[in-house]
């Protein structure tokens, strides 16, 4: 990570319904050079889904098999379903240059604070109680159960919401992309990156 031709490693969280995984595809169809490392989980494959593209889908044994052999670089278990992110994909891809987005929970946020303290954070927060639960009802997906559970959830997963480095409220999508993209471009700028990437001018403007 020390290595400045390496790409920055984002974290990004959010309760389920703040539009988290729009944002994000919105985010990669229109800045270059930005990634998201594909996760593994047990979870069943929802209508529309690929794997490997929205995620690995594999089975608990599997799952475990990878944790066996020290493969995550974080995991976690959210509700009742297994999550990881492999090692090898992410240091691949940072090695690239490439900006490699995380898309996990609080739990795999600090297991990779702990261990990647370089790493920035974002939770993407709803604009209301309100609109987070007509969120998940109109996808159509759970039951009343497990709607009410996802809620629930929803106020612990906010609660951690201090030990993230920014935070952008959902409310109107454009808006929300728009300050999710200055945080890239920003970092981008930084003179650490920008002393490798601007070697040859500096060099110049200083001879």
């Amino acid at each position: 990570m020390a290595d400045l031709n390496n790409g920055k490693l984002y974290i990004i969280s959010a309760p389920s319904g703040a539009g988290k995984t729009s944002l994000v595809k919105q985010l990669i169809a229109g800045l270059d050079g930005v990634t998201v490392s594909i996760s593994h989980t047990t979870r069943q494959m929802r209508p529309g889904e690929v794997h490997g593209k929205d995620y690995y889908f594999v089975s608990v044994a599997e799952f475990k098999a990878m944790l066996e052999r020290q493969a995550f670089l974080e995991h976690a278990q959210v509700f009742d379903n297994f999550y990881g992110t492999a090692q090898q994909t992410v240091a691949d891809n940072l090695r690239q240059g490439l900006d490699v987005i995380l898309e996990i929970d609080w739990q795999g946020a600090q297991q990779i604070k702990k261990c990647l303290p370089d790493s920035l954070s974002i939770f993407i927060l709803p604009p209301s109680t309100a609109v987070l639960e007509q969120r998940l009802r109109n996808r159509g997906q759970d039951d009343d159960s497990v709607i009410q559970r996802r809620m629930r959830d929803a106020v612990t997963e906010i609660s951690h919401y201090e030990e993230f480095d920014y935070l952008v409220v959902n409310d109107v999508f454009a808006q929300a992309l728009a300050e999710l993209k200055s945080i890239f471009l920003a970092n981008r700028l930084t003179r650490t990156r920008q002393q490798q990437n601007l070697h040859a001018l500096l060099s110049s403007l200083l001879s």
